[in-house]
């Protein structure tokens, strides 16, 4: 299958199905058109040298005032480049990147940015062959778009720099000469409009809520295992208090929760408790603000990537070329710390759940454990996952509101939305593993609830314990945990 790119709305749901279904890009006829209008209009600009454009004809950040002579601006590009190919830290993980790839193109199609065809082709080209550019995490501000990561993701458009490909990281020039390609010379503008953009943050972004609405059903469902175990009430999922309070999440979940309930023995038997604790009472008002956190986001993110995030900006019709800040990331980096917030949360309320399962209440054995003290059980499981989400409490920390000057006073706020990113992704990979963890308890402890009840929960509920069971056994004696741990990781992934 071939997605075209255009100015249709890319929705999260539609980027997610380009990755599952592993479709390849192509630019339709009005993005040509549009490229080449905005390329055609920028080149008649370069004999107009007595008017400096910012980027185009003079040096960049606090260097705008120093003008370009007209034979060294290709030169200029390939030097914006090499110089912002900074980056350090980890390498970003090669799906994030591929999200990047597209994005760029996305962006760079709407006719605004002055690429040449060939560059926003060669983009596609490296998305198409899974071609992808090693990026490093660290070096970007959020502000005058993501430079280094960007930079290192141009890097082989030029020949340079180094790429995944087939599994193993290899310089580009090498790929470059096998697939018959010629690095690209650059034309005015061209270096900058690849490396001012918001892509690197926002396919971080991107990535993140496709997991995020993942876990957000997975809590549910694991929670709903977790409360036939605990053997909780269902008053609190009923319609009549939601419709009190009526927060969309909060409504959902509930109803989510009725619907995965449905037909459960267990969940109808007679309760001797008149109440649960928050963490099983209060699943409403905590997964449905998470489920309206994500839709906000979600919101937000989606007309980031609808949108030119380069400067300047050329406008061939209106014969203007604008330099603004469309490449600051402010609009995302506070959403994105407010969705790890949420999924920080997530994270928080399971590990709650995880505690009481091993609490030796409401019959369950201590640790969830036939002969405990010999038997330590499921005791370190709740450790790691109390670990987990204490440190997600420091990830959760706001990058957004800091900021730190740079390129001599000119670029004096910037939003640090690039530690949003990729400090969003880690939160994100912590909540995962405490569901996992909880699913862990949550499956020994409605074993034992079966023992001593004699009945059944849903028919959901028992096909996915049924399911687990396949890939992690009941736990009668101590054993080795960790390798279940990440059985119960990939059973959810």
């Amino acid at each position: 299958m071939t997605h075209i790119i255009s100015k249709a709305h890319l929705s999260l749901s539609r980027l997610k199905e380009i990755l599952e279904k592993k479709e390849k890009l192509q630019l339709g006829e009005e993005a040509v058109a549009a490229i080449e209008k905005c390329r055609k209009y920028l080149d008649s600009k370069m004999e107009d040298l007595e008017n400096p454009v910012y980027g185009i004809t003079t040096g960049f950040g606090s260097l705008c005032n120093v003008t370009i002579p007209a034979d060294q601006l290709s030169q200029l590009q390939y030097n914006l480049v090499v110089s912002h190919a900074c980056g350090a830290g980890d390498t970003v993980r090669p799906e994030i990147v591929r999200l990047m790839l597209l994005l760029k193109a996305q962006s760079l199609s709407y006719g605004h940015s002055g690429a040449q065809l060939v560059t926003v082709q060669r983009l596609l080209d490296m998305f198409n062959n899974d071609i992808l550019p090693v990026v490093y995490q660290q070096g970007s501000l959020g502000a005058s778009g993501d430079l280094a990561p960007l930079a290192h993701l141009s890097l082989p458009l030029i020949g340079l720099g180094e790429v995944l490909f087939k599994g193993r990281i290899r310089p580009s020039r090498e790929v470059w000469d096998e697939m018959g390609w010629e690095p690209i010379t650059l034309q005015s503008k061209e270096g900058l409009a690849l490396l001012n953009g918001t892509q690197f943050m926002s396919a971080h972004a991107i990535w993140s809520l496709i997991q995020c609405h993942r876990l957000s059903e997975w809590a549910d469902t694991i929670g709903a295992m977790s409360l036939e175990a605990y053997d909780g009430r269902i008053e609190p999922f009923l319609p009549l208090t939601h419709q009190l309070r009526p927060h969309r999440g909060q409504i959902d979940t509930a109803a989510r929760f009725i619907d995965i309930l449905e037909g459960s023995e267990l969940i109808h038997r007679y309760k001797e408790h008149v109440q649960d604790p928050y963490s099983f009472r209060c699943i409403p008002q905590v997964h449905g603000a998470v489920k309206d956190s994500i839709r906000y986001v979600e919101s937000v993110i989606e007309n980031e990537i609808n949108s030119a995030t380069d400067n300047p900006n050329v406008f061939p019709d209106e014969d203007m070329i604008i330099s603004a800040g469309n490449f600051h990331g402010e609009p995302i980096a506070i959403p994105m710390d407010a969705l790890a917030i949420a999924m920080s949360e997530l994270a928080n309320i399971s590990e709650r759940r995880i505690f009481r399962l091993i609490s030796g209440q409401r019959g369950l054995p201590k640790f969830l454990v036939v002969n405990p003290g010999l038997n330590s059980g499921f005791m370190i499981p709740q450790y790691t996952a109390a670990s987990i989400v204490s440190q997600n409490k420091g990830l959760c920390w706001p990058a957004s509101v800091d900021s730190i000057p740079s390129s001599q006073g000119q670029e004096d706020h910037v939003s640090m939305g690039s530690n949003s990113a990729t400090k969003l992704v880690r939160v994100i990979d912590n909540c995962e593993e405490v569901l996992a963890i909880e699913l862990f308890n949550a499956a020994q402890a409605l074993e034992f609830r079966h023992q001593l009840s004699g009945a059944k929960s849903s028919a959901r509920i028992e096909g996915i314990f049924q399911e687990y069971r396949k890939s992690v056994p009941f736990i009668s004696d101590d054993q080795y945990m960790h390798p279940l741990i990440e059985k119960s990781i990939e059973f959810i992934r």
